[in-house]
């Protein structure tokens, strides 16, 4: 699945999560968050070309439970995870590189 430019209308379950299989990056944040809207062209490029990550993005707010069990105080934060186990986590990344840097380390660990 490549670069997802919309928040999911209905977020997966934490159970849905852990049992992801391969490598997926969740992406935590909302539309208006202006950290977010700086990180977009930064988690697209280190996701181009990567088919092989799914990129689950999930509006997070108060009362929403999927951020509330990773732990999700800042915005963006992005958790990677091999087969529904995080590997890494960025929170509010700066740089492409930290992202691809994360994305290999879940691709590699096939």
């Amino acid at each position: 699945m490549p670069f997802a430019d919309r928040h999911l209308v209905q977020p997966p379950t934490r159970e849905d999560v852990d049992r992801s299989s391969g490598a997926t990056v969740v992406e935590f944040g909302t539309p208006w968050c202006g950290y977010c809207q700086r990180a977009q062209p930064l988690i697209q490029q280190a996701l181009e070309d990567r088919g092989e990550v799914d990129h689950v993005k999930v509006e997070d707010g108060p009362g929403q439970r999927l951020g509330r069990s990773f732990g999700v105080k800042l915005w963006p934060t992005l958790v990677f995870l091999r087969d529904g186990k995080e590997m890494a986590r960025l929170v509010r990344p700066q740089d492409a590189q930290s992202i691809h840097e994360a994305v290999q380390e879940i691709t590699a660990a096939a």
